[in-house]
């Protein structure tokens, strides 16, 4: 199949970047492998390598510009990003997709059902500068899906919120016009929700699902590796493993777009530093005492601030005490080096 830049997703705004070094070719990456990556351009796919083989700050849906021994030259500057903090002890940050334009957020109409990673997922997806759409599967085995759709759709004005069977045609279709030839979607969400099954449904592959437990709707990864794959309809999809753990990253603005209406109730409490606990004259605990603020979704929404605030200050600690090693790595063998020419 013969494949144009436009439609692997190239634009006016990566175009102009290669301008500036015509003589490389552009690249999208399909995988990122330890010591490797794997890229497709309108010539077809292939192995590319980085200078120093290591991939870490590469991410699959980047776009890179590559030299005739397939060398990784420069990385052209992303539209959209999507990252969290790695999960562990660490304070790294975990590349999951580049140039995303619709995330995919998967629930389902079962007990995995959960409002506060909905939030979670959108708060991400607002954060990365991706157009998100809540999709809850499995609606074919549950009595009445409107019920998770309705209480979805409450998160945040105008969200998308879709009921789907994954094997189900018509719904598989609705799913693709979200995402149109050129454009790239990703998959994220839990283990179990039907992910791989979704995936397959669009591409036309056939990856492995596995079932899930029976008393809390809870799955196991099939998913392992992340990759971009092309969709039946000419977009791409980006298919994610399961994550137990989604640890937001500089992710406040994000957050913030998730609880708007909070915010909007706050810039009329009588104090601008207000907690919104019992401060006199809090128009948040008067929405809740009026009925028309859920006391756990501003519980929700402090928390995930308060996460965030704490995940990306431990992130910049880690970066300044990286810093700061090398230099003085540096100063010492500078010292070293000039004994020896004593």
């Amino acid at each position: 199949m013969s494949l144009t830049l436009s439609d692997l997703g190239w634009s006016s705004h990566f175009a102009a970047q290669h301008a500036a070094n015509p003589t490389y070719i552009p690249f999208r990456i399909t995988a990122v492998h330890r010591d490797r990556l794997t890229g497709v351009s309108s010539d077809g796919e292939s192995t590319l390598f980085t200078p120093n083989q290591s991939t870490g700050t590469l991410a699959v849906g980047d776009w890179v510009l590559v030299d005739d021994q397939n060398r990784v030259q420069s990385l052209l500057d992303r539209r959209s990003l999507l990252q969290r903090r790695a999960a562990g002890t660490g304070a790294e940050a975990q590349l999951i997709a580049a140039n995303v334009d619709v995330l995919f957020i998967v629930s389902s109409c079962n007990a995995d059902f959960n409002l506060a990673r909905l939030e979670r997922y959108l708060a991400l997806a607002h954060q990365a500068g991706c157009y998100p759409v809540v999709v809850l599967t499995k609606a074919d085995t549950c009595d009445d899906p409107k019920v998770f759709v309705q209480k979805a759709e409450a998160l945040a004005a105008f969200l998308t919120v879709l009921a789907v069977n994954a094997l189900d045609e018509s719904d598989v279709q609705n799913l693709l016009s979200w995402c149109p030839t050129g454009q790239t979607a990703a998959l994220v969400g839990s283990s179990g929700v039907g992910k791989t099954t979704l995936a397959n449904s669009m591409t036309g592959l056939h990856q492995a699902t596995a079932g899930i437990r029976e008393d809390d709707a809870r799955g196991r990864h099939t998913t392992t590796a992340r990759a971009l794959h092309p969709m039946r309809n000419g977009g791409w999809l980006v298919d994610t493993p399961g994550m137990r753990a989604l640890r937001l990253l500089d992710a406040q603005d994000g957050v913030d777009e998730v609880f708007s209406d909070i915010l909007d109730l706050a810039n009329d409490c009588r104090f601008s530093d207000c907690q919104h606990q019992s401060e006199p004259g809090c128009a948040v605990q008067h929405a809740i005492a009026e009925g028309t603020l859920d006391p756990e979704r501003l519980a929700r929404w402090q928390k995930l601030r308060r996460e965030d605030q704490r995940n990306s200050e431990t992130v910049a600690e880690s970066r300044a005490r990286d810093k700061a090693f090398g230099k003085m790595v540096r100063s010492v063998m500078q010292d070293k080096t000039s004994r020896k020419r004593l």
